[in-house]
């Protein structure tokens, strides 16, 4: 698959759990059997598609490239995945955390992609493209205290009002935990800096304000800030794997306080969720941006593509309802997930991209099937 000389291609991949970890791969398997995966200069991600996007980048080194596809991409990231899915994260971390004096749940969850996923690998250790025709990794959390999206990159870390700080190195595990640390059970994660290290700072407010907000940072959930990780996704061809839930309707919601509180919370993140999707969405419709998105709730007929690889059906639609969680999904699930962000990613490339990407010869997961 050739692109133009010069043109960038940025891949943005979404929050939601486990569902958005595996719809996610569906995804990327369909960049890769079109040979665009190598071609990628950005994978920016949110929580579940951060641990999709820390696996990608812990192995890009082991991947074995031929005009652009990775021959061996099943068994270095999509068995590792799968592997990693059918086994619940997030119950024992919370258990653990909340019974635990002195460590708390995002310790625990920090701990657990350490053991099975990344090891002591850190951010500076990752492959980068200067070097390895790698992509950048941009892993968002979201900055409690300056309420701005804080970035875990290869060569940085950076907050708009914090600045960028190039030295500080932190484990891949550390920026996957923050970027799905899920409010209130895994949130905060509380990291530390050298004040000293940081620059570029947009901060009018008093010095040592500032000094003591670069020394000791509280992370939570990428997806509060933005669950799409569009912020940085600034290449000339912009893709959007997005498996975020669809908002619910309460039909009795409850009076008290903290309920009420949270219902709020919930509409108000909804709300700024469904304006950035609509305006790239539009942007793309109108030719204003290059590139496409689409979504686990997205009608895949409403693609002008031809010989799409699957229809609506009451099974794809069922997919939208799986919780957002770190639980254990079962395989049939998990392929299903798969086979719907291919196909999902299938026809959006070819309606909206401008990519003349070649034919799949069908979905990966033919086991299970989406009708």
């Amino acid at each position: 698959m050739a692109l133009a000389n010069g043109t960038t291609l940025g891949i943005a991949l979404s929050g939601g759990g486990f569902r958005a970890t595996l719809f996610g791969l569906g995804s990327l398997l369909r960049l890769n059997d079109a040979g665009l995966l190598q071609r990628l200069d950005r994978v920016t991600s949110v929580s579940g598609g951060s641990i999709l996007a820390g696996v990608l980048a812990s192995r890009w080194r082991n991947l074995q490239f031929a005009n652009g596809q990775a021959t061996n991409f099943e068994s270095v990231v999509a068995d590792v995945i799968q592997k990693f899915c059918a086994e619940t994260a997030d119950i024992e971390a919370g258990l653990l955390g909340w019974i635990t004096p002195f460590r708390s749940a995002g310790d625990y969850l920090r701990r657990h992609y350490e053991n099975e996923l990344f090891g002591k690998l850190t951010m500076h250790q990752l492959p980068r493209r200067e070097t390895n025709v790698a992509p950048l990794f941009v892993f968002y959390a979201t900055n409690m205290q300056t309420g701005r999206s804080f970035r875990f990159r290869q060569d940085f870390v950076a907050d708009y009002r914090l600045g960028i700080n190039d030295q500080a190195d932190f484990p891949l595990a550390t920026a996957v935990t923050a970027s799905s640390a899920f409010p209130p059970i895994f949130s905060p994660v509380e990291i530390e800096t050298n004040a000293s290290d940081w620059r570029d700072e947009d901060f009018a407010g008093e010095p040592g304000l500032l000094k003591r907000l670069r020394e000791e940072i509280v992370l939570a959930d990428g997806g509060i800030y933005d669950n799409m990780g569009l912020e940085s996704l600034n290449e000339d061809i912009k893709l959007v794997s997005d498996a975020g839930a669809p908002f619910g309707i309460e039909e009795s919601p409850r009076g008290d306080y903290f309920s009420q509180l949270g219902r709020v919370r919930d509409i108000l993140i909804d709300q700024t969720r469904a304006l950035r999707k609509s305006e790239l969405i539009d942007a793309f419709k109108a030719a204003r941006l290059r590139g496409a998105y689409w979504g686990i709730g997205t009608k895949i007929a409403n693609f002008p593509a031809t010989q799409k690889l699957a229809s609506d059906t009451p099974t794809t639609t069922a997919l939208e309802t799986i919780a957002t969680r770190l639980a254990a999904t079962p395989r049939d699930v998990q392929d299903r997930l798969i086979n719907w962000g291919y196909a999902l990613a299938d026809a959006a490339l070819r309606s909206r991209a401008d990519l003349p990407i070649p034919a799949s010869a069908g979905l990966p997961r033919p086991a299970h099937p989406l009708d």
